[in-house]
């Protein structure tokens, strides 16, 4: 048990407790998959196109009979989903519509509006260079290949080219069930008349909201009292993970941690050398994980990207995420920073040139929640880093 860890010793030790607890596989139908992560790649059970089809709306003629001038006699149709039974015969042209097949004999299709139509005879009215508007076969994929590798979200993108490659249901992995219960006598609902000493619980939403969107399960735990008996009947065994809200710090009404330790967690880390965020901490049990992250609303959002995103993504064999393998140039001067690695809630912006810039909000307080109205990024500054001056490049995780 490390009693404070560094970020990076922090998010090792997550991924390492998370590598022994894989979420299991499971197939789901397509229409089902959205936000999951795959567990086995998707592979084409078709070629895309299937067969050498138009890309224009015209007709299907030999390339090497378009003389400006030149007649054609048209023959025959083809049209999506009711190809031309037949083949294309010299002096001929074939009605073709986009995405319809190429009838044997045809390489080239002469685009309607080169042409002129009278009756059964259509005229080339302009030049045709060279022979063009044919969507080879297999030009998008081919059957058998990797669509959608294992690790990948499956995007409304990933969902469209599966659909594509004939696929109707993938493997992924099990969604994890997080549950996420808030600590203190002082919270009441959103919504409630407040009485004199009492604050609004505005962590425990946007972290159901940020679970949901991560492709987890959330659960709401509810909001436990300042009594550790409390703490403890509102745990649920069929939690995957539990965060925790407040209640870490080493004041006399800060039970979480005993409460859960009686429980059978055992720390992993009890603290993190981040800012905001040092009451970070994380236990494990053999069926369940929990992460507790600080009461002060700012600390709890940003400690969620840094601790919670990852954690859900090793649970479910993700891809890396690489949201941190960012440079910007900071818009205002940022202090040297102290012997914890500081995030910073920011807006980045890309300025006329592609060059990416980032504006730190101008009041980094860890009560305060305004900022992420409009923050986009956060600013990480490792421990003793240097004072920065604008323009000067800086690391940033990107929020969206």
């Amino acid at each position: 048990m490390i009693r404070m860890a560094t970020v990076e010793q922090a998010l090792a030790l997550i991924a390492e407790q998370a590598a022994a607890r894989l979420m299991p596989p499971e197939t789901v139908a397509l229409a089902a998959a959205h936000g999951r992560i795959l567990a086995d790649p998707v592979t084409a059970r078709v070629s895309q196109p299937p067969a050498d089809v138009s890309a224009m709306d015209g007709y299907a003629v030999r390339h090497a009979e378009m003389k400006l001038g030149a007649n054609l006699r048209v023959t025959g149709e083809s049209r999506a989903g009711q190809p031309f039974d037949g083949k294309l015969n010299p002096g001929e042209a074939i009605r073709i519509f986009t995405g319809a097949y190429i009838p044997p004999g045809a390489d080239h299709i002469l685009i309607q509006e080169d042409t002129k139509r009278d009756g059964e005879t259509v005229t080339v009215t302009f030049e045709q260079p060279k022979p063009e508007n044919i969507r080879r076969v297999g030009m998008d994929f081919r059957a058998g290949a990797v669509l959608v590798p294992a690790g990948h979200v499956m995007s409304e993108g990933a969902i469209s080219l599966a659909a594509a490659g004939n696929v109707g249901r993938v493997v992924v992995r099990k969604a994890p069930r997080i549950g996420v219960l808030a600590n203190g006598d002082e919270l009441v609902e959103p919504g409630a008349t407040l009485q004199p000493g009492q604050i609004v619980n505005s962590i425990q939403p946007a972290l159901l909201a940020l679970i949901r969107r991560w492709g987890a399960v959330a659960l709401d735990l509810g909001v436990s009292r300042d009594d550790e008996a409390d703490v403890r009947k509102r745990l649920s065994e069929s939690c995957d993970v539990i965060v925790s809200i407040g209640g870490a710090s080493v004041g006399d009404y800060d039970v979480v941690r005993s409460a859960f330790a009686a429980e059978g967690f055992a720390p992993v880390f009890e603290k993190v050398a981040v800012k905001p965020g040092k009451p970070t901490w994380f236990s494990a049990k053999p069926n369940t994980l929990v992460l507790g992250l600080p009461g002060n609303p700012a600390a709890a959002m940003v400690t969620a990207q840094l601790f919670l995103r990852p954690l859900i993504l090793c649970l479910t064999c993700a891809a890396p995420n690489d949201r941190a393998n960012r440079r910007a140039h900071t818009a205002t001067p940022l202090p040297a920073a102290g012997n914890r690695e500081e995030y910073l809630r920011a807006v980045l912006t890309l300025d006329a040139e592609g060059r990416a810039h980032v504006k730190a909000a101008e009041n980094q307080d860890s009560s305060m929640l305004s900022p992420f109205l409009t923050a986009n990024a956060l600013i990480r500054r490792p421990i003793k880093a240097l004072a920065a001056t604008t323009g000067d490049l800086v690391d940033v995780i990107n929020l969206s």
